[in-house]
């Protein structure tokens, strides 16, 4: 079964910059749609970013458009959410998501990563 691995969450002040990372435990016949979530304490789990990979559009929240950036590499089996100018409200646990296809065969399924705490201290 895949498995998401997401690393790069830490301590950071406000104004300062974190990369996430989210790399797949194997190779994937396909992928639809790669993203990433964020969950703040008492709040519903939100869409920071997310990339559909036909057509290749993006989507940000309103909240981090202009300071975050999704990426992937596709040698790598890895996205990327790089945060520029953070914010104390930027805090949460970030998780990645994608809808994927394992093999040909398989039907398309959500993964999720295993969350990674992002602090911003003001």
């Amino acid at each position: 079964q895949v498995q998401l691995v997401e690393s790069g969450g830490g301590l950071v002040q406000a104004g300062g910059s974190l990369r996430l990372s989210c790399a797949s435990s194997k190779s994937i016949f396909s992928i639809n749609a790669m993203g990433w979530y964020r969950q703040a304490p008492g709040k519903q789990r939100e869409l920071v970013a997310i990339v559909i990979i036909s057509g290749g559009s993006t989507h940000y929240a309103d909240s981090v458009k202009g300071r975050f950036t999704i990426s992937r590499d596709n040698d790598k089996n890895t996205m990327y959410l790089q945060m520029n100018s953070l914010k104390p409200e930027d805090t949460a646990v970030y998780y990645c998501n994608a809808e994927l296809r394992e093999r040909p065969w398989d039907s398309v399924v959500a993964y999720w990563g295993q969350g990674t705490q992002v602090t911003v201290s003001s």
